[in-house]
């Protein structure tokens, strides 16, 4: 019990500052024995309230983006369903192929979303538009972008907060703080519909104890993480993003 509660206060605490917080507590979950699907379904349920925390952590980087979030949200709900659906009707075989080649783009928007960002302000400034001006075809690319990312997210959670952040980083004029805070409130939009998925149609399945206990650990630990997280620069905040996601590449890769 204290082994998975803290394996939810480490995953909590990862996903306010990064995502992938699953690839703690899954193969925690594997290791003392529990099957697969339980530990993907009861994990998914407990880690909602390290979102719900960790969303409020960031609560303040919030403000100013609700006329883009207000598109991104319908596009990360409904992609959410779309990938829950998938994953009780799919061999899970289907996306573990391709979640390592998702992870490094997503990796290498990180590292490279800030020249692409200095490259579109040069853009915008020639074409005599203000630098935080989001065009039309952008805005429409980042909305798909972000039904993908829920997609994937819905259907398996984990790093789907690396490949949010890299997307934004690569389309988005923003600090990569507040593009952290999007990513945990779309996250947890989405975590939120695996979850009420996972109970309607699978209930039986789910070990509530076990998401009791992630639930505790993660609730803490993504209010850590978020009061910590908030005080880092972006260098260092990018820097910890792609430790950990090459950290998790080497989870995926070293199961497959």
């Amino acid at each position: 019990m204290v082994l998975i509660a803290l394996a939810g206060f480490g995953a909590g605490a990862i996903n306010a500052l990064v995502g992938s917080g699953t690839l703690i507590t899954f193969p925690t979950l594997v290791a003392l024995g529990y099957p697969p699907v339980t530990a993907t379904m009861s994990n998914a349920v407990g880690l909602v309230a390290g979102s719900v925390s960790g969303t409020w952590g960031y609560r303040a980087e919030l403000a100013g983006q609700w006329n883009r979030l207000r598109w991104q949200i319908p596009a990360s709900l409904a992609g959410a369903v779309l990938g829950a659906f998938l994953l009780l009707h799919l061999p899970a075989t289907v996306f573990a192929a391709i979640v390592p080649g998702l992870l490094v783009l997503a990796l290498v928007l990180v590292v490279v979303g800030p020249k692409l960002q200095s490259w579109a302000a040069r853009r915008a400034e020639e074409a005599g538009r203000s630098r935080e001006h989001i065009t039309l075809g952008r805005m429409a690319v980042l909305v798909v972008g972000t039904f993908a990312v829920g997609v994937y997210g819905g259907y398996f959670t984990a790093a789907q907060g690396i490949l949010m952040v890299g997307m934004m980083g690569a389309l988005l004029p923003e600090s990569v703080q507040r593009m952290n805070a999007a990513k945990n409130l779309l996250t947890l939009l989405v975590n939120v519909v695996a979850a009420v998925s996972y109970s309607l149609v699978a209930f039986h399945r789910i070990s509530w104890p076990v998401a009791g206990l992630i639930a505790v650990g993660s609730l803490i630990g993504g209010l850590v993480g978020a009061r910590y997280g908030r005080r880092l620069s972006p260098t260092a905040l990018r820097s910890t993003i792609v430790v950990v996601g090459l950290i998790g590449l080497y989870r995926l890769l070293s199961v497959a």
